[in-house]
């Protein structure tokens, strides 16, 4: 898990399309990946979370040195906060996530894959959850690993899930892939956004094997249907 700093990210960080119904990148960006990642909008979403209901017992921190002014929020079927985006590169080494392209490289990630290795940032977009502290933990809110996740960024909804752990008191990182289907800049080493993005995990949800992004984004249709009342 990584956390950078982001005060120059925020000028570099957008590289959207305009869409209505995105179509998801690969990670290494050879071809387009025919996947839509639902028809749930980022709109419909977004008006379900304006409020907030704290649910954490303090405020995290989006970078180190930060104040802490971001809740976790909740509601009967999700929670969720609106932060920044780090990039987390960490798992199992690719070309674009390894020791040469991230100084804060780790082999590793807090969930593992169905055969037992690490999850690749780089393939699979997931996000990062604060691990376990007093301000809040994620395990007593029917989060776990491989819970599925809305992540927005203006008009963009991409699903992941929950695959990494990072700093107690830091909130607000994804994966490469994650960032890059959005229209993040995703490189390690200076990429991700300074702010506008909201995070949503719908609660008592699994993916299974964590690492099949198509099951992640049925079952994120499914759950933001629900979400947002549509039948």
């Amino acid at each position: 898990m990584r956390v950078q700093s982001l005060s120059l990210a925020a000028a570099s960080a957008a590289l959207l399309a305009p869409t209505t119904a995105p179509t998801t990148q690969p990670p290494h960006g050879d071809r387009p990946v025919a996947t839509r990642e639902g028809t749930v909008t980022a709109a419909g979403l977004l008006a379900k979370v304006r409020a907030c209901a704290p649910v954490s017992h303090g405020r995290y921190r989006s970078d180190y040195g930060a104040p802490a002014t971001i809740p976790v929020c909740g509601t009967g079927d999700a929670v969720y906060w609106k932060a920044d985006m780090d990039i987390d590169c960490d798992g199992r080494p690719g070309p674009r996530c390894n020791r040469g392209t991230d100084p804060y490289f780790a082999p590793s990630t807090a969930f593992a894959q169905s055969d037992g290795r690490p999850l690749s940032a780089e393939r699979l977009p997931f996000i990062v959850v604060p691990a376990p502290s007093r301000i809040w933990d994620y395990r007593d809110h029917g989060v776990r690993g491989g819970a599925v996740v809305a992540v927005i960024h203006r008009d963009r909804v991409q699903y992941a899930v929950v695959g990494d752990t990072g700093p107690q008191h830091i909130i607000g990182e994804a994966s490469y892939a994650a960032a890059k289907a959005l229209g993040i800049r995703p490189d390690p080493h200076g990429g991700g956004v300074a702010s506008g993005v909201t995070y949503i995990v719908f609660k008592h949800t699994r993916v299974s094997p964590i690492e099949d992004h198509a099951a992640a984004v049925a079952a994120g249709e499914r759950a933001a249907k629900r979400f947002v009342g549509a039948r």
